[in-house]
Parts: C-alpha cells; structure tokens; sequence
C-alpha cells in the first residue's frame, strides 16, 4: 500500500479507556504525519458501523482508525467488510481489552504504531468469522459457556483496562460456575462431546486482550480454531495457564482447525454464546454456526520488521491442517 493521503480517524467516547488527550495527541501525530485528517466521534452504538459504510463511497479515506477498542473495531469491521477496495482499517487501543490491537502489535506503543502505520503501511487481508445463526459477522473469535456468562459483570463492575475481564471470571468461579452438555464438531467431524467449561474459536489469538484462548490461531491462514475445555482440568488452573496458551495439550482440553464449527448445547436449554464481546440474545437457540470467509478485511499491521516481536507471544506452534484435533 502507498503512503496514504486521508485519514479518518473515529472515536469512541464511551470507550473504556477514552481520553480527550490521548485523541488530541492522536489527531496531531497524524496531522505531522501529512495525510488530510478528519475526525468523527461516535454518538450512539451502531454509529461507527454506519460511518464505515458511508467512508467506503467516493471519496472515502484511504485509512480508517479505530481508537475505542474492540467493540468499536468490531462496528467498523462491520461496516467495512463486504465493499471492494474498502479503507485499510488501522486499530489503535481505546478500550479495557483491545485484543485486536495486541494480537496486531504486541502492544508496542500506540504512538509509534500509528507513524509506523503511516509512513510505511503494511496490509494485511485477514479472514472473518460468519454466525450462520444471527448472519452476523465476527473478526477476533467466539465462545460459549464461561467466558460468554461474564461479559455483563464485566461491564458492570468497577475494575479497569484488563482486569475488568478477568476479575469477572474469578467472581464466577467464587460464585459457582456450571459447565454445560455440549458438542463441538469441525468440518462434520465431531471432536467434543460432554461437559463443557468453554468453547472459545478465533479468529485471534486473544481473548479479553489477557487470556491466549487459541494460541496456534492466525488471523489470515483461511482456518478457524476452536479450544474446548471440559471439567478434567480445574477451572481456575485453566485461566492460570490460558495467559500464556499453556491449556493446550492439558487433560480434557480439545483444539482442532477447520473451515466451519458448530457449537452445540446437548440438553435442549438455550446455549450461551457470544462473539467480539457481543453477547448474543436469542431466546432457545441451542447451537451456533461458524464459517470462515477468508481474506475479507483489509487491515494494516506490523509488516515483516516487526513480526518477529509479535511472534514472541505465540507458543506451542505446531503445524496447521484442516480439520485437524491436535489435543
């Protein structure tokens, strides 16, 4: 991609981490950086995903900036997805998780991200997640039971950044978290069957922007990961070893790739599920399908320089096939 010449960077003011001048400071750097900019802040949900689709007409930006987090990332992406030769999306962390800015910079500093990002774009087309159920549409991942029972506490308890997540996880497990009959099959082939913690499937690697749920995933291999965890491996020994992606390969934990997963509640209750941190209001539904559309969103990302630091973060790698359980 070549240097971009218009920017549009969107706020999220309610966002978890929102500062007035953090976006000052943002609007300046890319300002110096020489692009035209302008800046929009959202006024309501559902706002940054029509601002999308109004950036990819004539005349759009050829740079799109999310600074509100994953769930203003996810509204963007929303928008953006589906329209050829759409604006690179560029995520800077604005909320309390901002896994998707960690998955795409290993955290290195916004500030140096962002001139990184516009002196020397590099894109990268990844894949997306299709919830054959609700057609919507997800980037970082999707899960059942645990993770999906404590989006709400999150949001309402008084605890900042990251540790509002798992703060509410641990208050679930205090409070008597029950694991769920479920079944998980990828590509047909049935790889979980029984009691269930989680089902969490990526899309990205992190959850949360703290817990490595699929460490083996990669963001435009044209595969989904799934990670089940059954009730053989104590519940907050799971969490413990999930910071760094150390579950896998542990008793009772399942990981397989594939093109679709199917998550499923065996006993006829309503399934818990929830994908991009939106938690999904169904009535009855029991199960959830997820298909991969490849290389469907153009993002921009650390380019071949700098992959060697976010590689640092990923452990365990092993080779990757479709369909494939590995534990």
């Amino acid at each position: 991609m070549s240097v971009p010449k218009s920017v549009l960077l969107v706020v999220n003011p309610a966002a978890g981490s929102y500062s007035a001048d953090v976006t000052a400071e943002a609007l300046r750097l890319v300002r110096e950086a020489g692009p035209a900019v302008d800046l929009l802040l959202t006024r309501h949900p559902g706002h940054a995903r029509a601002l999308a689709r109004a950036a990819t007409g004539p005349g759009g930006p050829d740079v799109l900036v999310s600074l509100g987090g994953d769930g203003t990332a996810h509204e963007l992406m929303t928008g953006l997805a589906g329209s050829p030769g759409h604006p690179a999306l560029l995520v800077l962390p604005g909320g309390s998780g901002n896994s998707l800015y960690r998955e795409l910079w290993s955290d290195r500093p916004w500030q140096s991200v962002l001139e990184t990002a516009l002196s020397a774009p590099h894109v990268r087309q990844v894949d997306l997640i299709r919830v054959a159920e609700t057609r919507g549409t997800a980037l970082l991942g999707a899960s059942t039971g645990l993770a999906a029972q404590t989006l709400n506490p999150a949001r309402g308890n008084a605890a900042r950044g990251r540790d509002r997540y798992e703060k509410a996880l641990l208050d679930a497990l205090r409070t008597g978290f029950p694991p769920y009959p479920g079944r998980v099959t990828v590509d047909g082939a049935e790889v979980h069957s029984g009691d269930t913690v989680c089902a969490n499937v990526g899309g990205g690697r992190y959850r949360a922007g703290r817990f490595m749920a699929c460490p083996h995933s990669v963001l435009d291999d044209g595969l989904l990961d799934v990670c089940v965890a059954g009730t053989a491996l104590p519940t907050p020994e799971l969490l413990r070893l999930a910071r760094e992606g150390h579950h896998v390969g542990r008793e009772g934990v399942v990981y397989a790739r594939g093109r679709r997963v199917v998550l499923e509640r065996t006993d006829g209750r309503p399934l818990l599920f929830e994908y991009d941190g939106d938690l999904v209001r169904s009535g009855d539904a029991t199960r959830y399908t997820l298909d991969v559309v490849p290389r469907a969103l153009r993002v921009l990302a650390a380019g071949a320089s700098h992959r060697a630091e976010i590689s640092q973060d990923r452990t365990h790698e092993t080779p990757r096939k479709a369909s494939t359980q590995i534990t």
